[in-house]
């Protein structure tokens, strides 16, 4: 057997993340494999804002050039980061047990959101993020927010920022919960799509490979990020798209709720279906219908022409 080259950007959280698949591969098959650092565009630019930067992909696409080269035999990532097209002769044969998949304030001042002095600095580069904030708090002053999750804190430490938001995974994983000044339940502040999901990448014609990380599947998770991500490619969304949902089992029935909001919070819309796990496909599809016929086409119009 082989020794796996398993590639990852270089942020905590990444390391992180791939260290946990290095930890699994052994733990269930015995395999031995390295850590390779790439940096891809998103690293790189860590100046500009994520809407500037504009494309889908920014922080996988170098390293499926990794794979796709074989310099690397698997690429690490957080499912949220991972368009909704799949390079041909690339897979994804594990999505691996879901977090914790809501959002969270850190302020500096433990403050939560409701009790954040009128016109406070908030920092984040999400435009769902940005959207669902101004809907609760429409005074808020929404700056850009950009760097990894150790260098998001330490900019709300100093004060350049009185508040963040940031996903709570990434900061269970990292061992600083303790910062969390506000949980946002689901109800009040829907997480992105896949968030708090981590999926690995292989090429299609490696078996090796692809036989070993079906191990590290969970079959549970894969169903709700299928129906999330079907959402998100039939309202055509990236990344920087002001769209939440969030899938789950309950009672042995998939459950999917999603919303879309303006940017600046004024306008909302919000649904919910259920169905059975295996209908994952469809209900995203068919959700994206419902939320067009509500309004959302509208609002994602709008946003296009901001951007645009």
């Amino acid at each position: 057997m082989r020794i796996l080259r398993i590639g990852t950007r270089g942020s905590l959280l990444a390391k992180w993340q791939a260290e946990s698949v290095r930890k699994q591969l052994f733990a269930t098959a015995g395999v031995e494999a390295e850590i390779i650092i790439i940096r891809t565009t998103g690293d790189k630019m860590q100046k500009s804002a994520l809407t500037q930067i504009g494309g889908k992909g920014i922080f996988i696409k170098e390293l499926e050039d990794g794979l796709r080269d074989q310099c690397i035999d698997l690429a690490v990532h957080s499912v949220k980061d991972v368009p909704t097209e799949i390079p041909p002769g690339l897979s994804f044969p594990a999505v691996c047990r879901r977090d914790d998949i809501r959002d969270c304030l850190i302020s500096t001042n433990g403050a939560d959101l409701a009790h954040l002095r009128r016109h406070a600095r908030v920092g984040t580069s999400s435009l769902r993020r940005q959207a669902q904030l101004l809907r609760l708090r429409p005074d808020l002053d929404i700056r850009e927010l950009r760097g990894n999750v150790d260098t998001r804190l330490r900019k709300v430490g100093d004060g350049e920022y009185e508040a963040i938001v940031l996903a709570k995974a990434g900061l269970d994983r990292l061992g600083w919960s303790q910062r969390i000044s506000e949980i946002f339940s689901p109800d009040m502040f829907m997480p992105a799509v896949g968030q708090g999901a981590v999926a690995v990448e292989t090429r299609l014609d490696d078996n090796e490979a692809g036989a070993l990380l079906e191990k590290l599947n969970d079959a549970e998770t894969r169903a709700c990020i299928i129906a999330e991500r079907a959402l998100l490619s039939a309202l055509q969304g990236g990344c920087q798209v002001p769209i939440g949902a969030w899938a789950r089992i309950e009672r042995g029935e998939m459950v999917l709720e999603a919303c879309v909001t303006s940017v600046d919070g004024l306008q909302h819309v919000k649904q919910r279906l259920t169905g059975t796990p295996d209908q994952g496909a469809q209900l995203g599809t068919e959700m994206a219908q419902k939320l067009i016929e509500s309004g959302a086409q509208t609002i994602l119009e709008e946003v296009g022409r901001q951007r645009g």
